[in-house]
């Protein structure tokens, strides 16, 4: 197979054996497979893994920036050339992508939605993104809509990393959240809702987000999808983004309760005909640093997930989730030229840990020290 690559897009894929042009430069890979870049549709670059998240709230912005931009080489090195950056404070990731645009740095392309709009209070309530009524959440999403966002990010429900605050339980009604959908949708932004309880989940999708994160459907009887909610959430098309949680010694025993089941539920969704896109929600704890998410694809196929599965949700359909379907996720003419060189991953999905080359928009990428899967 011969790709050629013009300006940062693929300008053609040939499968018939033919010659590179004399005048082209060429980088033969004999023994490799050429898969499309990663994406990683649910991640927070200015958080520090290693701390807990509320550092963020007395923390200088240009300190925030820096770190997102730590963090997005950090990816890169490993072949995530798109991320989706669901969660920052003080617009740290607007910045940061105005900077590459403006400096023509090499990063990957990202996707922003600044602070999170939650409850006084609420899940993440240190990001700034606070509004408890639908009043106050429309002027949030204008706001946010005035600083550039690409999405808007809501906390429909409690969360794991927030004590506070009940991931079990809604954090807006409906009506609250369908202020939000139409506001965004007026002014070309799409919404997606940081989702585990079943209630905040129905609630999302009545408002008519266009993505539901984490997807839990927690509930009193632990976590249990609802078909009715499905049936809806498939006829409405909206996507699932599915991030991958590992148990870990320190997890409290609610957590792993839900993680008990997890895999079994997003089966069930997947078996539903729900769109799915896997994520890895990097740098939310120390079992998340921004390179994680090759390692929790190979996770997902200890899981029992279909190799072919796992690697379209984090490239063709973890794309689409994103609005980048028409040019990211797929080998072919005139899409973005993010590319990956790795060993077959088809008799190996650990291949992904060791990357051998990494192309974004055509520009070669150094690479980190190959590490190994676990």
């Amino acid at each position: 197979m011969l790709v050629l690559v013009e300006n940062g897009l693929i300008k053609d894929v040939d499968f018939t054996g033919a010659m590179c042009p004399n005048d082209v430069p060429l980088t033969d890979f004999t023994d490799a497979m050429l898969i499309p870049g990663l994406v990683d549709a649910h991640a927070h670059l200015c958080w520090d893994p290693t701390k807990e998240p509320q550092h963020l709230r007395d923390e200088a912005d240009q300190a925030l920036v820096e770190r997102a931009h730590n963090h997005a080489q950090q990816a890169l090195r490993c072949g995530i050339t798109t991320i989706r950056d669901l969660g920052d404070r003080h617009y740290a990731t607007v910045s940061l992508r105005e900077r590459y645009r403006r400096e023509r740095a090499v990063g990957p392309e990202l996707l922003v939605s600044g602070p999170p709009l939650t409850r006084t209070g609420g899940h993440c309530w240190f990001l700034g993104g606070e509004a408890d009524t639908a009043v106050g959440l429309v002027d949030a999403v204008d706001e946010h809509a005035s600083r550039g966002v690409d999405w808007i990010k809501i906390m429909a429900t409690g969360g794991f990393r927030t004590h506070s605050t009940n991931p079990g339980q809604p954090q807006y009604s409906s009506v609250e959240l369908g202020a939000v959908v139409d506001a965004a949708h007026r002014v070309g932004l799409p919404v997606t809702a940081h989702a585990h309880a079943t209630a905040g989940i129905a609630a999302a999708v009545k408002a008519g987000v266009d993505g539901l994160e984490h997807c839990t459907f927690v509930g009193q009887a632990g976590a249990v999808v609802d078909d009715n909610v499905l049936e809806s959430i498939v006829n409405q098309g909206i996507w699932c983004g599915i991030t991958i949680a590992r148990p870990q010694p320190d997890m409290p025993a609610q957590t792993l309760a839900v993680l008990e089941r997890k895999w079994d539920n997003v089966r069930h969704i997947m078996a539903a005909g729900a769109r799915i896109a896997f994520s890895a929600d990097a740098g939310i704890n120390p079992s998340k640093p921004h390179d994680v998410l090759p390692r929790d694809l190979v996770y997902l196929t200890h899981q029992g997930f279909a190799r072919a599965d796992v690697l379209a949700g984090a490239t063709a359909r973890a794309a689409a989730s994103c609005g980048l379907g028409h040019r990211k996720g797929h080998i072919a003419a005139g899409y973005d030229a993010d590319l990956l060189a790795v060993d077959d991953v088809r008799s190996n999905i650990e291949a992904l840990c060791r990357v051998n080359a990494i192309w974004r928009a055509g520009t070669p990428i150094a690479l980190d020290t190959p590490k190994t899967a676990n």
